[in-house]
């Protein structure tokens, strides 16, 4: 199953209803939504600086985590970013591809 990466920052909106509700209960609408689609959340962490909140999740689909990553931030509370995570065994599945490329001015 692909796993990613989300890293979001909390709007002032999202902050006060992080505030109003707590850690635990964002974990519990966040793990509803990934189990909803068939997914598992493998770690939440808080934290300060650029990003407010990280999470890895698995998804089925990058389609799923697409329709997460729209549904999310038309609520207005997060703004994020999704990166999808490989394991090490698909790098080097990816290293053992033939890829035919020229570089631009070869």
């Amino acid at each position: 199953m692909p796993k990613f990466l989300i890293q979001a920052t909390y709007t002032p909106e999202g902050t006060k209803g992080l505030l109003r509700e707590g850690a635990s209960g964002r974990r519990a609408a966040v793990e509803q939504v990934v189990t909803g689609l068939g997914g598992n959340v493998e770690a939440i962490y808080y934290a300060f600086g650029q990003d407010d909140i990280v999470l890895i999740i698995d998804l089925p689909d990058a389609v799923s985590m697409a329709a997460v990553s729209l549904t999310v931030k038309a609520s207005g509370g997060l703004q994020t970013r999704a990166t999808p995570l490989l394991a090490v065994d698909e790098i080097d599945e990816a290293t053992r591809r033939q890829v035919d490329f020229r570089a631009p001015g070869a």
